[in-house]
């Protein structure tokens, strides 16, 4: 008797678990806009790398440092780095422009410049 009360029990629990189908569902389009942009940026960047390395066999690498270096000078200027990257980023911002900076340099020129 307990193992025909355990296994309808088990039954009805195994069939209020939604299909794979019903949670495809659910998902928001926004997700499946990013899936597909990645995608799309994932096969431009195969094909790009594949040409660059027909060009020359260090070209690729060249490139990759050169992006990597202008999301690094990006993240300095704007602040927009990720979180765990901010303590590299806050000991270049010595010797790098930031954007607070610069909005700071500027107002002090504009003041100076209606004091006369």
């Amino acid at each position: 008797m307990d193992f025909a009360v355990h296994f309808l029990n088990s039954f009805t629990l195994l069939a209020d678990q939604p299909s794979v189908g019903d949670r495809v569902r659910v998902i928001p389009g926004q997700v499946w806009l990013n899936l597909g942009i990645c995608v799309v940026a994932l096969i431009v960047l195969v094909r790009v790398w594949r040409g660059l390395k027909q060009l020359n066999e260090f070209a690729p690498y060249f490139a990759t440092a050169f992006a990597g270096f202008m999301i690094l000078f990006f993240w300095v200027y704007h602040r927009s780095e990720p979180r765990f990257l901010t303590p590299v980023v806050e000991k270049l911002t010595y010797f790098f422009p930031t954007k607070s900076k610069s909005e700071q340099d500027l107002e002090r020129i504009r003041r100076s410049l209606k004091e006369p």
